[in-house]
């Protein structure tokens, strides 16, 4: 899909990711036409660029099936949020709301394993603990049925998901959000959020089902396998098989989320930053794995090839990095007459130059005059 900035939006655009508020629920559904109301109020909560199925107002594409039903999401979120304020507030967990939300997320999944990891969702600032929550969860949850897990297994991965960053709700907005650089004493309070959450964990005891295990993933979900992360520095075989899987959701989150502090990542270069930026951080088998069932180029993306300029058709389970395009434009960017569809297993990663997104992207389609999402449905 393409996403583009808030104040090029027109009413009619589709929209590709759903927007939460701070209590869970939904400003916009994905899938849901946009009225000129709720682009100025996309405009007067900040967000700065949204993904749209098309800039063509009249031209309904629908955005692509996602791995978890809508309502099992914005439910989750809302029970994350209502059950980390108790925590804040009292000290009590809902063990049981946790366990009906993580039951929820993996039937799901589990149900809709045919659908690709195509998009994240988009959330205010002060909720983003939660949402990001449901995602890891939801992330950490499809890798663990990929590694084909037991169902007792992918029922405690995915409650420990949802809890691994229960060490953050004692910590102030005003760090989380911090858009300038953390000195040294806000930097260790972060750090020790991993520790902090294991041992909430710990206390609940006998509510949870093997605290142990639930606790060795809050406290393992920022370690790195080359020893450089935290809290304790773990290598290798020391990190728990599940925090490993974890550490993948959360950082993949992170990074195509927007934050106070940085802009949402594209899943292309969230990809390039987890596979070469950062190496030795991550179980090489498990993010190769997590990567081929992640769109790496979603449907809609704009791209220019060796070929042309091309949007992406189709994208394929273990073929994330070569999806179908159809080159629509020369090199140059002039329109071609009669439009190639090529599959880029045959040619490789390499055949791909750059996305085309944001500002370039809207430029691109003013001097073709021509929006390319209307090759999507062409054969």
């Amino acid at each position: 899909m393409l996403r583009i900035p808030v104040k090029k939006l027109k009413a009619g655009m589709v929209v590709s990711q759903s927007i939460y508020n701070k209590t869970g629920g939904s400003y916009l559904v994905k899938g849901q036409p946009l009225t000129a109301q709720y682009i100025q109020k996309l405009k007067k909560i900040g967000i700065p660029s949204v993904s749209v199925t098309s800039t063509n107002p009249n031209f309904k594409l629908a955005p692509p099936a996602d791995i978890v039903q809508e309502t099992t999401r914005v439910n989750a979120i809302q029970r994350i949020s209502d059950a980390f304020q108790d925590v804040e507030n009292s000290g009590h967990l809902d063990v049981d709301a946790m366990q009906n939300v993580s039951d929820h997320i993996l039937l799901d999944v589990i149900q809709r394993k045919e659908n690709l990891v195509q998009l994240t969702d988009i959330r205010l600032h002060d909720t983003y603990t939660f949402a990001h929550s449901v995602n890891v969860a939801i992330l950490s949850a499809m890798l663990g049925l990929l590694c084909h897990y037991t169902k007792q297994d992918l029922a405690l991965l995915t409650l420990g998901a949802l809890l691994h960053d229960l060490g953050k709700i004692k910590i102030s907005l005003n760090i989380l959000n911090k858009t300038s650089r953390l000195n040294n004493e806000e930097f260790s309070i972060i750090q020790n959020h991993p520790m902090e959450g294991a041992r909430r964990i710990r206390e609940m005891g006998s509510l949870l089902p093997s605290p142990a295990i639930l606790a060795a993933i809050a406290a393992q979900h920022h370690e790195h396998i080359d020893g450089k992360g935290y809290p304790q520095h773990l290598t290798g075989d020391k990190i728990h098989r599940f925090a490993k899987i974890v550490a993948i959701a959360d950082v993949y989150d992170a990074l195509t989320s927007e934050r106070p502090y940085k802009k949402a990542y594209t899943p292309s270069i969230t990809h390039n930053i987890m596979v070469n930026v950062n190496k030795g951080q991550f179980d090489t088998n498990l993010l190769k794995l997590f990567f081929n069932n992640v769109a790496i180029y979603p449907v809609g993306t704009l791209l220019k090839t060796v070929y042309g300029f091309g949007i992406v058709t189709k994208c394929e389970f273990g073929r994330t990095e070569t999806p179908c395009v159809c080159i629509f434009a020369n090199t140059e960017g002039k329109m071609l007459e009669d439009p190639v569809r090529i599959n880029l297993e045959n040619e490789g990663p390499r055949a791909i130059e750059m996305e085309i997104s944001g500002i370039e992207l809207m430029h691109f389609i003013h001097e073709l005059g021509v929006d390319p999402t209307m090759y999507l449905t062409e054969e």
